[in-house]
């Protein structure tokens, strides 16, 4: 898999492929969302080959879910060395050794040097549905808040927090009721941006002023749910001083901070968490994704004194399985032992390059991101930002025909999530196909020009 990267030898899908897509048609469900027709036969570190032999370079680690590239040779051996001796034991009815090890260097990874517990399930979603659980459970008040913008997981307490697209709510309603979404940090996005001179601090400042006086008891918050670079929602970097900020109303009105680190967590932004690039310490951090390596795990991490609730308050079948703690392990390992700051020296190496293009290419509105979590936001014109969804969307599929696999997020924005053991090599390659395909999409549809 190493020669001729990428390498797209049939038309795609491929004869073997459409085999696979017409089963799927007819047996699985089609409430999932899968943008291009990737039959997936094996991967390998940065490479995926396909069912009719094709070979494309992986820039979205499974969504952001392979940090340590697919099949990393020391996670398959933990996995194996753990399943010869023993698959499940369910750790909520009893002890393994290597649950409650995983549980103390989770607290020893993540921000705040007081003591911590852990809750385990197994996804993203469960551990967001945890952090709603605990943070009522543990103040004993009704209402939350969470963004405009944010994805939280699809189950209906992560659904509730989530407002990304109506999608993902329309038929589905009622909800958990006590969520109120407020504007993220979008500076030129925030509706609210106009009635105050820093943008900075604006959407803090209208909780406090606005939110808090007319339509929320702040006693009555029970916690506020943020991403620190949100995802699903754009890839949105905020300003320098928002986490601080909001972080300090939390404390004033005894509100629990809850930091959503399912995407951004585990080394994807260049620090294990990404809420240390801003020097808060939440109460409570969710995650999941690149915590184990293509392993099912979700981690709920929170302060001691928080998670006080009491034996059958939440429990799960699965959550912590043995195989899944042990991949997170080795996982933790590896990114303490160099593949941190790998991301960091390619990421800063990609958005350099990145930059370079938005200077060729009038299509690239704006490129954000930190470490590998890299959004570029395609816009039809600079100064009204007028959104580039077809032609976003026009990029993704040109990619993949040319060997290269790329997602979306937002309505026009492409996210390059690489696995963090990536080469310069590997990206230069990338960089050149995602040129090529800017180049090619800005010939068919130019963007408009400003009157």
């Amino acid at each position: 898999m190493k020669e001729n990267i990428p390498f797209v030898k049939t038309e795609l899908p491929g004869p073997e492929a459409k085999k696979v897509l017409e089963k799927d048609q007819k047996y699985v469900s089609q409430s999932y969302t899968r943008v291009y027709p990737l039959v997936v036969k094996r991967a390998i570190g940065i490479m995926v080959e396909d069912v009719d032999s094709n070979r494309f370079l992986d820039f979205t680690s499974g969504i952001a879910v392979c940090n340590t590239g697919h099949c990393h040779p020391k996670v398959v051996e933990a996995i194996q060395k753990q399943a010869e001796q023993f698959i499940h034991m369910s750790g909520t009815d009893f002890y393994y050794d290597v649950q409650s090890t995983l549980a103390q260097k989770l607290g020893e990874i993540t921000p705040g040097p007081k003591e911590k517990r852990v809750f385990f399930g197994n996804s993203g979603a469960e551990a967001i549905e945890a952090a709603l659980k605990l943070a009522r459970y543990h103040t004993k008040r009704p209402r939350v808040l969470a963004f405009l913008g944010a994805f939280h997981g699809r189950t209906m307490g992560a659904l509730s927090l989530t407002a990304s697209k109506v999608i993902h709510e329309r038929g589905f309603s009622p909800l958990v009721p006590g969520i109120t979404h407020i504007p993220y940090a979008y500076c030129y996005r925030c509706p609210y941006h106009l009635q105050y001179p820093k943008c900075e601090v604006a959407c803090v400042d209208w909780i406090r002023e606005d939110l808090f006086k007319r339509s929320i008891p702040p006693e009555e918050v029970a916690a506020i749910f943020v991403e620190p670079i949100q995802g699903e929602g754009g890839y949105i970097v905020p300003p320098p001083e928002f986490h601080q900020k909001l972080y300090k109303l939390a404390r004033e009105f005894g509100i629990l901070f809850v930091v959503d680190e399912v995407q951004t967590g585990m080394g994807r932004t260049g620090k294990m968490m990404a809420i240390e690039h801003w020097g808060v310490v939440p109460d409570i951090i969710a995650l999941a994704k690149g915590i184990a390596s293509g392993m099912p795990l979700g981690a709920t991490v929170s302060q001691a004194e928080v998670m006080d609730w009491v034996p059958g308050s939440h429990a799960s079948t699965f959550g912590g399985n043995p195989i899944s703690c042990q991949a997170a392990l080795t996982t933790i390992t590896l990114l303490e032992e160099g593949l941190i700051q790998n991301t960091i020296k390619i990421g800063d190496y990609v958005l350099g390059r990145l930059k370079e293009l938005q200077n060729q290419f009038e299509l690239i509105g704006e490129v954000r991101g930190k470490g590998l979590m890299i959004g570029i936001e395609l816009v039809r014109d600079r100064e009204t930002r007028e959104k580039a969804i077809e032609e976003r969307n026009r990029v993704i599929q040109d990619c993949f025909e040319r060997g290269l696999l790329i997602l979306g997020c937002g309505e026009n924005t492409v996210r390059l999530v690489p696995p963090l053991i990536i080469t310069q090599s590997e990206a230069d390659t990338a960089l050149t196909i995602l040129e090529e395909v800017l180049r090619k999409v800005t010939k068919e549809v130019k963007p408009r020009q400003s009157s």
